[in-house]
């Protein structure tokens, strides 16, 4: 395991030991794990470090991975092969996303939720990046977070701005203000 991920396993796991507070909002209840997007895959080769650590502190793992949540989405599409002749022809692209795209990832998502998540799951999305150009992170987190009653952790390839809570995915546009809790490799 690289150094930098070990940390940020290491930080992961020490959030974890202190005892959970109930009652806190749904924001509260979010943990934005934040790395360099050039160690992509040395987290995933070692998300099971992470998997790991909640099992230790006696709580739940769901890992949901969302890297081919557009592609499978995608050839769901009645009309694919005309969206894949003329992009541009795809309903609701605005601001940066797809909001069908969106929505429907969204209610996927919170159908699996509410189907397996409780108060002391830990509910990891990994592959975030995968969604740039295609859905805000804060879109889907937004969309999901009264679904999970346990945590939230958000495996987030960029940076964040501790000054004004600023998160910028894949360090490649302006980010946005988001009040998550962030996990960080400490020097």
């Amino acid at each position: 395991m690289s150094s930098k991920v070990a940390k940020l396993a290491a930080a992961y796991k020490q959030h974890l030991s202190v005892p959970w507070q109930a009652g806190l909002a749904a924001i509260q209840r979010v943990i934005f794990a934040v790395y360099d997007k050039t160690d992509e895959l040395r987290l995933r080769a070692n998300v099971g470090e992470f998997e790991l650590a909640t099992q230790q502190a006696g709580k739940k793992w769901i890992l949901i991975d969302l890297t081919n949540a557009f592609p499978l989405w995608m050839a769901a599409q009645e009309y694919r092969d005309a969206y894949f002749e003329s992009p541009e022809d795809l309903a609701g692209y605005q601001a940066g996303e797809l909001s069908e795209f969106v929505a429907s990832l969204t209610a996927e998502l919170k159908r699996r939720l509410d189907a397996e998540a409780g108060a002391d799951t830990v509910v990891a999305l990994l592959g975030v990046g995968a969604l740039f150009g295609l859905a805000r992170v804060s879109s889907v987190v937004e969309g999901i977070k009264e679904s999970v009653p346990g945590r939230l952790l958000v495996f987030f390839p960029g940076e964040h701005h501790p000054e004004n809570h600023a998160y910028r995915l894949l360090d490649a546009r302006d980010g946005w203000n988001y009040l998550a809790v962030p996990l960080l490799a400490k020097d």
